[in-house]
């Protein structure tokens, strides 16, 4: 039987994504209701993935499920990290402002975070883990798939040959952030639903 979870977005690009790791499972993902509007004031991806999988059981009433991801890199301090989607006005210009940032750096080591959390319908954590993916900022931008900062995000799970945005939908799944919390998350699942629970 399917069972239902609220993925606590608005980004259909994200709910794409969980939706296709998830295939192969049991669990169909939602948009929540009308009226989700969390008010993202955490200091960490982990409290920020809280607050918006609180406020989807909220309006939806609903096992919810919230991603909060971005961007680290190591010369600006973790930057832009949970800033990621506000650290300018377009995606391409938060790329523009990043590869302008770093121009002339040799150090590039950056990681993308994706902090997930699951509440109950009533909102009380189910369970919280962490994936990351390490790589560094390209010179220039390539590749026309993903989205975010993909097209200059090189990959170490591929030698730094390719951008996260170069990759099939399938190869980025299997080693991206949201990829690897999401398996976690899944396996939850499965054991908390399992009948020896």
């Amino acid at each position: 039987m399917t069972k239902t979870i609220v993925f606590a977005t608005g980004n259909t690009h994200k709910l794409q994504e969980i939706q296709e790791i998830a295939k192969d499972t049991d669990i169909e993902f939602i948009l929540p209701a009308e009226g989700f509007n969390p008010i993202e004031d955490g200091k960490t991806f982990e409290e920020n993935s809280l607050i918006k999988a609180k406020e989807a059981a909220r309006v939806s009433g609903q096992i919810s499920l919230a991603d909060d991801s971005g961007l680290c890199v190591d010369i600006l301090n973790g930057e832009p990290g949970i800033y990621s989607a506000r650290y300018a006005e377009t995606p391409q210009a938060r790329i523009d402002k990043l590869l302008n940032v770093l121009n002339g750096k040799n150090n590039r080591n950056a990681k993308f975070v994706c902090a997930m959390s699951l509440v109950d319908a009533d909102g009380n954590l189910l369970f919280q883990t962490r994936g990351e993916c390490f790589g560094k900022i390209a010179e220039k931008q390539s590749g026309g798939n993903g989205f975010g900062y993909d097209p200059v995000f090189l990959t170490k799970d591929t030698d730094y040959k390719i951008t996260m945005a170069e990759m099939s939908e399938k190869e980025k799944n299997e080693i991206s952030h949201r990829g690897r919390a999401l398996r976690k998350v899944l396996e939850f699942l499965n054991d908390f639903n399992s009948p020896s629970h």
